[in-house]
C-alpha cells in the first residue's frame, strides 16, 4: 500500500511539474508580447478645450471624447466610495487580482448555467485599467491571462490612488462623456463636487453598460441599477442606511447639457474662436488638447451689440412686410406634436413658434410649441395665447412694403399657420407677430488701444445662419473708406483746409468712359476737406485722390489692414473694393488710438492642459512688475512697443473732422451721446450695404446691413438712416456709466478759426467759422487755392465772404501753408 501511495504522489508530482512546465512555457509566450505598462506614467487623454470669456464665463465646449481630468486629490470620497462599492470593493487590499471575488463569481455563474443570465465578471479596477488602456476587449482567454500579468505590474510600480486616478478619468460613460468629471457636466451639468449620493450612485453604475442604463431610453433599469449601488455603498459603510433609503427615492435627475455655445449671445465669437483655433494649432489640439482659452469677450457688451443689431435689421425687414408662415400644420386635435417638430432659433429666446388655430377681423389666436422633456419627449401641457391686429399692422403690407394688401388679421394668416411671436411685457397671455429678417449684417466692437474685440454679432441669428458677417463676409465699405484717403492726405502735405473742387469730372480709360457722382447728384463748388468728409462727397474724394496718386491710396489702405494688396483705381477711393467689418473697425482703431497700430483679436491667452501659457496676445513687457515689494524703488512702466503708423496729428485732424460727420454731416441727429464721438457712414452704389463705422477715445465700432446676396435696400436706405441708428443704440448701452474722456489732441498742434467754406483764415466776428487743428508749420492758406481744376472763377457769394479769394485762383496739390 505505502508502495502504491508513493507510485501516485510520484505520478502527481511528475504531471504537477509538467502542467507547472506548461503553465510556464505558456505565460512566458504570453508575456513576451506585453504592451509597456510604463505609459501610464505619461498618461495624456484626449481632454475637452474650453473657452471662456473675458470674465471668466465658460462659453462652448468642444472634444471628441467629452473628459476634463481631475488628479484624484480633487475627487471627493463619496464618489471614490460609489465606484469602489459598484466595481471593486477590496480594491484597496488585493495585488492586482481579487482571489476572492473570482472564486465568488466562478461559483455564481457555475449556479446560473442554463438559466439565461448574464455571466457576472470579477474583474478589479487594475484590471480594467489594463485591459482600457493596454489591451484589446477581446473576450479570449490569452486576453484575461495578459489582463492579470499586467494587472500584478502596475500594482507593484504605480500607487492605488494612481490606478484609481487612470481609472475613474478614462472609463466611458455614454453620451460621449468620458471620465467622471465630463460625466456629472453631462449627466447632472455639475463638478463632481457637487453630486448628491443617487446621482454619484447613478454615474457608478454605468460603466457597466451605459447604453443598458440610459436614463431616457431604460430608466427604470437604470434606476434598479443606481440603487443596487446605493445599497452596496450602505453595506461597505460608505453611507449611512437612512441616508442611503433617501437616496433611493430620488428621480434619476438627469438634466443633460447642450453642446457648443453656453454664453448667451455668443455662439458667432465662439465659433469664430474655434477656427482660428484650428487654423493656429489643428483641429486635434482643439478637439482633444485639453486647452483653456481665455477670449477677450465683454459678455454684456455683446448682448447690447446682439440688441442694437436685431433691432436694426428689424426695423428694416417689418418695413418689408409679412413673407408668409414659417411651416403649415393641422391645426385640429393634438397640434402640439406636430408644432414640436418645427424648428426654433434656439438663440432668441426671446421668439417663440406658434401655431394659428382660429383667425377674426380682431384678433388671432395661437398655441405655443410646448416644451420638451431633456430625453426629447414632449410635455402634454398645451398653452395658447393671442395676437391683437394692433400687434400684427406691420404684416398687412405686401412683401415688397410698398402697399397695404390686408385690412386685418384675416387677410394675413390662417388656421395651421406656423409663425413666430414675442411675448408682450404689458399683457397677460398677448404676443405680438415677428418673422425672421431677411436682410442680415454685421457688427463688431473693439478696444482701439489694444486690439481686443469686446462684441461680434455675425448676422440676426447663428441658429438661423452660421455664416459669421463680421469676418466672413466681403463687402464693399463705399464711403466708410473715405477716412483713408483723407488721411493719406493729411499725412502728405493736405490740411482740413485745403480747398477741393465739388463739380462733375469724368475719366476716359481704355475707351472706357467714368463719371463720378455724388450721392443725390449735384455739387457744392470749392469746398475744405473737411466738408468733403462731412457731407461724403464723392467728386471731392475721386479729385483729391487723383491729385495724390491712388498708389499712396493703396499703400495706406494696405498700411491699416483693411486691404491685403489694392488695385491702385480710382473706383477704389469710393470703397469699392471689398473687405471685411473686422478690418474696417481695426482700421478706425488706428485712427482713434493716435495712429499706433494694433492687432485684433478675439483670443488673450491659451493655455494647455497643464496650464501652460502658449499664446498671450499682450506683447508689451513690464519689466519690474512682478517685484515682491517696495523698497523705495521707480514705479515700473509698460514700453509700449507699437508701430506707429499714422502721425498722431494726422489722426487727431481725421478723428475731428469725423467728430463733424456726427454733428452735421450725414451722420446728424442720428448718434447722440454725452461724450465727443467720430465716425463716418458709408453707403454703397445702388445702396446694395449701408455701414457705419464710429468711435468715441475708448470704444471703436462698426457694422453693415445687407441681404447675403447683394441686392437693393431701397432708395434712402443709407449708412446716415439705417447703420448710425445702431451704432447709436449700442454706444448709448455700452458706455453708459463710464466716465466721458476727449480725443487728445497731440502737443503741438494749433487751433486756428477758419471759414467752413473758403478755408482761409477767419476774422473776428466772420460768420461761418470753425476752430481747426492745424500741425506745427502748416496753416491757412493766405490765397484761396482751389485743388483738382485748370481754371476757376470764384463765386461773387465767396467773394464777399473772404475779400483774399480774389487775389489768387490757383490749382495744385495743397502744400504746406
Amino acid at each position: 500500500m505505502i508502495r502504491l501511495i508513493g507510485y501516485l504522489f510520484g505520478l502527481a508530482s511528475v504531471l504537477a511539474l509538467g502542467v507547472a512546465g506548461v503553465v510556464a512555457v505558456y505565460l512566458n509566450g504570453v508575456s513576451k508580447d506585453l504592451p509597456d505598462y510604463a505609459v501610464l506614467s505619461s498618461y495624456a487623454p484626449p481632454v475637452t478645450t474650453r473657452i471662456h470669456a473675458g470674465n471668466g464665463a465658460l462659453m462652448a465646449e468642444y472634444a471628441r471624447e467629452r473628459r476634463l481630468f481631475l488628479p484624484i486629490q480633487a475627487i471627493p470620497d463619496r464618489v471614490k466610495a460609489a465606484f469602489l462599492s459598484a466595481e471593486d470593493k477590496n480594491f484597496y487590499n488585493h495585488p492586482g487580482v481579487d482571489i476572492y471575488g473570482l472564486g465568488r463569481a466562478i461559483l455564481v455563474n457555475v449556479q446560473n448555467l442554463g438559466s439565461g443570465r448574464r455571466p457576472v465578471g470579477a474583474s478589479t479596477i487594475t484590471q480594467q485599467v489594463a485591459k482600457n488602456f493596454l489591451l484589446s476587449s477581446d473576450q479570449t482567454i490569452d486576453r484575461k491571462v495578459k489582463e492579470a500579468i499586467l494587472s500584478f505590474r502596475i500594482e507593484q510600480t504605480y500607487s492605488k490612488d494612481k490606478i484609481l486616478e487612470l481609472y475613474l478619468n478614462e472609463i466611458f460613460f455614454g453620451m460621449n462623456a468620458y471620465g467622471i468629471a465630463g460625466a456629472a457636466l453631462t449627466y447632472f451639468d455639475k463638478s463632481v463636487t457637487e453630486l448628491t449620493i443617487a446621482e454619484t450612485a447613478y454615474l457608478a453604475a454605468l460603466p457597466k453598460g451605459p447604453s443598458n442604463y440610459h436614463p431616457f431610453r431604460h430608466t427604470e433599469a437604470a434606476i434598479e441599477r443606481r440603487n443596487w449601488v446605493i445599497d452596496r455603498m450602505v453595506e461597505n459603510g460608505f453611507v449611512a442606511k437612512a441616508d442611503g433609503d433617501e437616496a433611493k427615492k430620488q428621480p434619476l435627475g438627469v438634466t443633460g447639457r447642450r453642446t457648443g455655445s453656453y454664453l448667451f449671445a455668443s455662439d458667432y465669437f465662439a465659433e469664430e474662436v474655434r477656427r482660428q483655433i484650428i487654423e493656429k494649432y489643428g483641429d486635434k489640439s482643439l478637439y482633444e488638447g485639453g486647452l483653456s482659452v481665455r477670449t477677450s469677450l465683454d459678455p454684456q457688451m455683446q448682448i447690447f451689440a446682439r440688441k442694437a443689431l436685431q433691432d436694426g435689421l428689424l426695423t428694416y425687414d417689418q418695413r418689408r412686410g409679412f413673407r408668409g408662415p414659417v411651416a403649415k400644420i393641422s391645426a385640429s386635435g393634438d397640434w402640439g406634436a406636430e408644432l414640436a417638430k418645427v424648428n426654433a432659433l434656439s438663440d432668441v429666446p426671446e421668439w417663440k413658434l406658434a401655431v394659428v388655430l382660429a383667425v377674426s377681423a380682431s384678433r388671432v389666436d395661437i398655441g405655443l410649441q410646448p416644451a420638451k422633456e431633456a430625453g426629447g419627449k414632449v410635455v402634454s401641457d398645451r398653452q395658447t395665447g393671442r395676437i391683437m391686429a394692433d400687434d400684427m399692422e406691420w404684416a398687412y403690407r405686401s412683401a415688397t412694403g410698398d402697399r397695404k394688401t390686408a385690412k386685418s388679421p384675416e387677410g394675413v394668416l390662417a388656421p395651421g399657420d406656423v409663425v413666430f411671436v414675442e411675448p408682450l411685457a404689458d399683457a397677460e397671455g398677448g404676443y405680438r407677430l415677428r418673422q425672421p429678417p431677411k436682410v442680415q449684417g454685421g457688427l463688431v466692437a473693439m478696444d482701439p488701444h489694444t486690439g481686443r474685440v469686446l462684441a461680434m454679432v455675425g448676422g440676426f441669428s447663428y441658429a438661423q445662419s452660421e455664416f459669421n458677417r463680421a469676418t466672413q463676409a466681403m463687402r464693399q465699405p463705399g464711403s466708410s473708406f473715405k477716412p483713408f484717403v483723407y488721411a493719406a492726405a493729411l499725412d502728405n502735405g493736405y490740411t482740413p483746409a485745403s480747398v477741393i473742387m465739388d463739380a462733375p469730372i469724368e475719366f476716359v480709360s481704355g475707351g472706357q468712359v467714368w463719371r463720378p457722382q455724388n450721392y443725390g447728384g449735384g455739387s457744392a463748388g470749392p469746398s475744405t476737406l473737411r466738408l468733403g468728409i462731412e457731407k461724403s462727397r464723392n467728386l471731392m474724394t475721386v479729385r483729391l485722390a487723383n491729385d495724390m496718386g491712388m498708389n499712396l491710396v493703396a499703400e495706406y489702405a494696405e498700411r491699416f489692414g483693411i486691404y491685403d494688396k489694392m488695385m491702385p483705381l480710382l473706383s477704389m477711393s469710393l470703397g469699392s473694393g471689398e473687405t471685411t467689418v473686422l478690418r474696417m473697425v481695426s482700421a478706425y482703431a488706428v485712427l482713434a488710438n493716435g495712429g499706433k497700430q494694433i492687432k485684433p483679436t478675439l483670443i488673450d491667452r491659451i493655455q494647455d492642459r497643464y496650464g501652460k501659457t502658449i499664446f498671450r496676445h499682450e506683447e508689451r513687457v513690464c519689466e519690474g512688475c512682478n517685484a515682491n515689494g517696495w523698497e523705495g524703488q521707480e514705479e515700473p512702466t509698460v514700453v509700449d512697443n507699437r508701430e506707429q503708423v499714422l502721425d498722431p496729428m494726422t489722426a487727431y485732424q481725421i478723428t475731428s473732422m469725423m467728430e463733424g460727420v456726427v454733428s452735421r454731416g450725414t451722420a446728424a441727429g442720428k448718434i447722440k451721446l454725452d461724450r465727443p464721438v467720430a465716425g463716418k457712414t458709408g453707403t454703397t452704389n445702388d445702396e446694395k450695404d449701408a455701414w457705419f463705422v464710429g468711435y468715441t477715445p475708448d470704444l471703436v465700432a462698426g457694422l453693415y446691413i445687407g441681404f447675403d446676396n447683394p441686392a437693393p435696400l431701397g432708395r434712402g436706405s443709407t449708412g446716415g438712416s439705417m447703420s448710425a441708428p445702431i451704432f447709436n443704440e449700442f454706444m448709448q448701452a455700452a458706455v453708459a456709466g463710464t466716465p466721458p474722456g476727449k480725443f487728445r489732441l497731440p502737443e503741438g498742434m494749433q487751433l486756428i478759426p477758419v471759414n467752413r467754406k473758403t478755408g482761409m483764415q477767419a476774422y473776428d466776428g466772420e460768420p461761418d467759422t470753425i476752430i481747426e487743428a492745424f500741425k506745427p508749420g502748416t496753416g491757412p492758406a493766405d490765397t484761396f487755392s482751389v485743388i483738382g481744376m485748370e481754371e476757376y472763377v470764384a463765386p461773387e457769394e465767396i467773394l464777399r465772404e473772404s475779400p483774399q479769394a480774389n487775389q489768387a485762383v490757383t490749382s495744385g496739390a495743397g502744400g504746406l501753408f
